[in-house]
């Protein structure tokens, strides 16, 4: 059996981070394991592409929830990259790191060392901020960060006067003092190419002799010597095979994978272990459980003048836009479709924003059946403005089905499945409505297509967002962090509870949700994370 120091499980937004930083002094071997294939394809490398990997099997996992009754019984879709680079591969591209707030209530549960003046100086190495560098953001890192203020389409600017006009105010940094406010989202962009986590990190890390990356290989069960971690059993082009790890192992294969790879291995809740014959090695009644995730909806109206619909939905303007991409390497294609966006409260008890806005400046109410029609928009003018709800009380969870780990686990997201859920959503769409009638966008309106001027009451309010709402693609805390092993699955150091030479380190860790796109915080733990273990294997 062949041994490394370490084995890391999945290279998505956490786990290239890790290879990279646990490789850079040379002392230590690094394997990584990745059920997915290459990055190099050209819909992941083109920003806007990422429509047409949203249903691609060869590069997304394509999960599908349970029916849930809080979204009217859909069965919701998750993409997750199964890929280089992982979800940073097919996201959207948003650079939000959380609220102050959200890292100093990490810390004040328990988590010493993960309190927001903890983590900026991490995430200020990480950036590499067009904006420029000051005490909130970094430059020179691995991670390019895009100021798209000058490239957006001009109806964005109409969206912000409105959305001032509303009462919220200008805010030129999400990222910096206060989250409060509308602005232009930064996106993880360079020269018009996508800046994932394996291009930033990855990709450099794999130019050194002591790091080897093996892809389509899945990871089917960690491997013990009683309660100590020594290795990794995966399937790689239909054969089972074995390696060891010297020092530790480490899972980083998100909120999905993760806890889905611990179960398997006997690690989890232990009836749901015994109902599947699988031995039990630690009892940890927290796998899977605690799932945390912001769910989203879209309010569209039909426009006066031309939106980006009337450029990316002919075949000449197709044309016009690809040849502008590849020879410029910008445009429309070399954007995220959330142009423009913001915080702000439901409400004054609210003490900090809890709603996340976000404006696209074309429409696409005409979709097919499993197609994201990014870049094929409605054939009239139109614009949306979505929303999602940042720190939902919403609990679901994620749990295997069977020994097979080639099926996909049980997902039970339970969304709005509390009243304050409810109440705070129902709030946030009247809010919507309230933007759109403000002078600066109601001169360009025409129409109100979705949900349509006829739902007004609060109950079709609350039947519509519960039909029409979905996941953000945000989940998190299935195998949450914790000093209480009764109540989290990994330590402060991220070890897991009960387990020697175990760690996670990925979103899964979150002990809660932060405000905002998850993609950043992500990034943080892994550079923390690889920290920690570097700190514990001197």
């Amino acid at each position: 059996m062949q041994t490394y120091d370490f084995i890391v499980v999945g290279s998505g937004s956490a786990g290239s981070v890790v290879a990279e930083k646990l490789s850079a002094s040379g002392r230590f071997t690094v394997l990584v394991l990745e059920a997915g294939g290459s990055d190099r394809r050209f819909f992941v490398q083109m920003p806007l592409g990422y429509g047409k990997t949203f249903f691609d099997p060869a590069v997304n996992w394509n999960y599908r929830t349970e029916p849930d009754p809080g979204l009217a019984g859909n069965a919701d879709h998750w993409p997750r990259g199964k890929i280089l680079g992982g979800s940073s591969s097919i996201n959207a591209m948003v650079w939000i790191r959380g609220a102050r707030e959200d890292f100093d209530a990490w810390a004040a549960v328990g988590n010493p060392g993960w309190g927001y003046d903890d983590v900026l100086p991490i995430f200020k190495a990480i950036e590499d901020n067009e904006a420029g560098a000051n005490q909130w953001r970094g430059r020179g890192g691995p991670i390019h960060v895009t100021d798209n203020r000058s490239r957006v389409h001009r109806l964005t600017m109409h969206y912000l006067k409105a959305a001032e006009q509303a009462g919220l105010p200008a805010n030129d940094d999400f990222n910096g003092k206060s989250q409060e406010g509308v602005g232009i989202y930064q996106i993880t962009t360079r020269n018009g190419r996508r800046m994932s986590t394996a291009r930033g990190f990855l990709r450099p890390a794999m130019k050194r002799a002591n790091v080897r990356v093996e892809t389509h290989a899945l990871a089917t069960k960690i491997l013990f010597d009683g309660r100590r971690a020594i290795g990794i059993e995966y399937v790689q082009n239909g054969e089972v095979r074995t390696v060891r790890a010297g020092r530790e192992v480490i899972l980083s294969g998100g909120s999905i994978n993760s806890p889905q790879l611990l179960q398997l291995s006997g690690v989890g809740p232990a009836d749901l272990l015994s109902s599947l014959d699988i031995p039990l090695v630690q009892q940890s009644e927290n796998v899977g459980r605690n799932l945390q995730d912001h769910q989203g909806i879209n309010y569209t109206w039909k426009a006066k003048w031309p939106t980006l619909n009337q450029i990316l939905r002919p075949w000449w303007g197709k044309l016009l836009v690809g040849l502008h991409y590849l020879v410029l390497r910008s445009g429309p294609l070399s954007m995220s479709m959330n142009q423009g966006g913001g915080f702000f409260r439901t409400g004054s008890d609210q003490p900090r924003p809890n709603m996340q806005l976000y404006f696209q400046a074309f429409s696409t109410v005409l979709p097919k059946s499993g197609e994201r029609p990014i870049l094929s928009p409605d054939p009239w003018p139109g614009f949306s403005i979505g929303l999602s709800n940042c720190r939902p009380s919403s609990r679901g969870e994620i749990m295997i089905r069977s020994k097979n780990p080639l099926e996909h686990p049980t997902i039970t997201p339970n969304a709005f499945s509390t009243n304050e859920d409810v109440s705070e959503m129902l709030d946030a769409v009247k809010f919507l409505r309230r933007i759109a009638a403000q002078p600066a966008l109601a001169d360009v309106i025409a129409e109100e297509v979705l949900p349509g001027p006829s739902i007004t009451s609060d109950a079709d309010l609350i039947q519509d967002f519960r039909k029409r709402s979905g996941t953000v693609y945000h989940p998190v805390s299935t195998c949450r962090m914790g000093p209480d092993p009764a109540r989290a699955v990994v330590d402060p150091r991220l070890k897991v509870h009960g387990i020697g030479g175990l760690r996670v380190i990925d979103a899964s860790i979150f002990p809660d949700n932060i405000a905002g796109n998850t993609n950043a915080a992500s990034i943080m733990t892994g550079w923390k994370g690889a920290e920690m273990v570097l700190e514990d294997n001197r």
